[in-house]
């Protein structure tokens, strides 16, 4: 079978460069971790978009960096990645990062989701930052 990695536009501003070294790289991180890919859809959406499906399907009234909903009926791990371009900005320049970089992280944390790696306590949020640390240092070069 083979591994599907799309990616969605909702964002007006936004833009995806480099989609098939990113492609390559997730696909390479999952199968370090002992995974396949089935179909991963990245969309990439505003803030007011990522609100109303966090009302819709988490009844949560709040913005958020990244919403995920898995497929556990695929073989490989599969599922539906929302992120808000919004938030990603705003956490880049809170946090001094490269906006670049805060996107990479969120779309590993994503993946790192659906393979079952968990965020809820202060250890798993230590755990899961490792592993998107370690993610993001297997990335290729991106020129510019």
């Amino acid at each position: 079978m083979k591994a599907t990695i799309s990616f969605h536009f909702q964002h007006p501003s936004f833009r995806l460069r480099h989609r098939q070294l990113l492609r390559q790289w997730l696909l390479r991180c999952t199968h370090a971790e002992g995974q396949g890919i089935a179909s991963l859809r990245y969309l990439f959406c505003t803030d007011e978009h990522i609100l109303e499906a966090n009302n819709q399907f988490l009844q949560h009234d709040y913005y958020t960096d990244i919403l995920t909903f898995g497929d556990h009926s695929a073989a490989g791990i599969s599922g539906d990645i929302l992120i808000s371009i919004d938030r990603v900005r705003d956490n880049a320049k809170t946090h001094g990062t490269k906006p670049i970089d805060e996107l990479h992280r969120v779309m590993s944390h994503g993946a790192l989701h659906l393979l079952g790696h968990s965020d809820h306590t202060p250890e798993q949020q230590q755990a899961m930052r490792a592993k998107e640390d370690a993610w993001l240092a297997q990335r290729p070069a991106f020129n510019a």
